[in-house]
């Protein structure tokens, strides 16, 4: 199999492995710090793989965002705080694991599942992205948009609290996607007669703005607010994982793994609602509900599985049909782009040896987080501590002017940057949703692309989507999912309603 020919490639190349295990420090540590994410860090180091062959600069950022999901779970159960949104579920049973003086135990619970749930992800995306990229091929413009279609509702109804605020944060970017030169008839859209904006909006200081420097402001807003790490216990048995305490955890761990990397496949829907699906139904399914949320190793297990497990599956609609499935993978394609890579369904006939590359380069990362979080992840715990926030903050609000100036040399990007920071922060007080917005972007020039060439193969104007069985079967798939959202949405709310009552 090529994945075994890609193995050899890279373990026989020792600058590609130093890229792969600095990225797995790197996404450890920066997934550990309260506050900042690994989209954040990967946005910030974007910049950095302009000066990078193809091959290390995707492994170096796509390692980033594996072992940034994982040093997540290192936050929430050290410092109460989770490092990402996904990890968020892990603190409901890591942190009173920690109190019981069983950080350590919680962390290899922790690593272990993370190790397993991102191996079966990407076992699934390499068995199976070749066949879906098949499939692709074989689609035409009215297929793709619809597909598309059905992207922009999934991630604007799904990803959020809100359906209406969704729905218009992903608007937003489609809006801001369109402004510059009409790609057919080079009309000046929304430029107001600047010419800065007839090349429209950089990707790179767009998303610098949104998820770094929006995150500063959001940090130096809470700034009152204190981490305090929980010590491991001095009982060292306390902490030591025996086999028979991580076989319980094995059916959630391979429940979880197989569930986040379904999730993963969906466009949109991310490791959170990941993790947060895999705890419900680990609940659900075990021996001992009653425990979960007091300190269960299943409880810590079953979210870790699932959020890593959507790493891999979420390239699939990236690599196959220029979708991106995460914010993650939206910023991915910023990196194909820069180094002429068209994604896509060709992506596998002109660069599948990179394609397969860059999968090992994957395993091999979970390999390297997976070791150095075992033993090392309660040192990088007490290493983060001693990071005062009055110094990190400031640098990386200092690092994001440098990296979006050096993106194109120019100072626009800046003022651009500077601007998306205060829209990704007041989308954060307003409940309004960053990714959303950003995923929408990203999708909006492929979208108009095959909307306006389905128009011009059809005699019938829109009515092609509709004549079209698989284009229709995409568009009737988008808009169940917003029913679905909506209904759940109003469980929900008449749930509390009569809990209150």
């Amino acid at each position: 199999m090529e994945i075994f020919a890609a193995l050899g490639s890279v373990l026989s190349d020792p600058v590609l492995l130093g890229w792969v295990l600095l990225a797995a420090i790197v996404g450890m540590i920066v997934g550990a710090i309260p506050g900042l994410t690994a989209s954040a860090a990967i946005a910030m180091l974007l910049p950095l793989t302009f000066y990078m062959e193809p091959l290390p600069a995707l492994a170096f950022l796509y390692v980033i965002g594996k072992s940034g999901r994982y040093g997540g779970s290192i936050a929430a159960i050290l410092f109460n705080t989770p490092g990402t949104a996904a990890s968020a579920a892990t603190q409901l049973d890591g942190y009173p694991l920690a109190r019981q003086g069983k950080a350590g135990k919680a962390m290899k619970v922790a690593t272990i599942s993370s190790v397993i749930g991102d191996f079966t992800g990407e076992i699934l995306l390499i068995v199976g992205v070749a066949w879906i990229a098949t499939i692709a091929l074989k689609l035409g413009p009215p297929e793709l948009f619809a597909v598309y279609f059905a992207a922009f509702i999934v991630i604007g109804s799904v990803i959020g609290k809100s359906v209406t605020r969704g729905l218009a944060s992903a608007a937003l970017g489609v809006l801001v996607a369109m402004i510059g030169l009409d790609p057919i008839s080079a009309t000046e859209r929304f430029t107001f007669n600047s010419f800065d904006l007839t090349n429209g909006i950089s990707l790179v200081p767009l998303m610098i703005g949104i998820f770094v420097l929006g995150e500063v402001f959001t940090q130096i807003e809470e700034r009152g607010k204190k981490t305090e790490m929980i010590p491991d216990s001095d009982d060292a048995s306390r902490n030591r994982l025996t086999w028979a305490e991580y076989k319980t955890c094995l059916p959630h761990v391979i429940r979880s793994s197989f569930i986040g990397s379904f999730i993963g496949m969906l466009p949109g829907l991310g490791s959170a609602i990941a993790a947060f699906v895999a705890y419900g139904e680990g609940k659900r399914r075990a021996k001992n509900p009653d425990d979960w949320g007091k300190g269960a190793l299943e409880g810590v297990a079953a979210p870790e599985a699932a959020n890593n497990a959507v790493s891999g599956p979420s390239m699939a609609p990236l690599l196959t049909l220029g979708i991106p499935g995460s914010t993650i993978g939206a910023i991915l394609i910023g990196v194909f782009l820069i180094h002429g890579i068209q994604i896509g369904p060709t992506l596998f006939l002109t660069s599948r040896d990179l394609v397969y590359a860059l999968f090992a380069c994957g395993l091999i990362g979970i390999v390297m987080y997976g070791l150095i979080g075992y033993y090392g992840a309660a040192f990088v715990g007490r290493f983060i501590t001693r990071i005062p926030t009055r110094v990190l903050y400031p640098v990386i609000f200092l690092t994001s002017f440098v990296a979006s100036y050096t993106s194109r040399g120019n100072l626009f990007d800046v003022y651009v940057m500077v601007a998306a920071g205060f829209m990704g922060w007041l989308m954060r007080k307003l409940d309004f949703n960053p990714a959303a917005f950003v995923i929408s972007f990203v999708l909006a020039g492929g979208a108009e692309e095959t909307f306006r060439q389905a128009l011009l193969l059809s005699d019938n104007g829109v009515m092609i989507f509709i004549t079209r069985p698989i284009a229709l079967m995409f568009l009737l798939i988008g808009l169940a999912a917003l029913i679905v959202r909506i209904r759940s949405l109003n469980r929900q709310a008449r749930a509390v309603a009569l809990e209150d009552a």
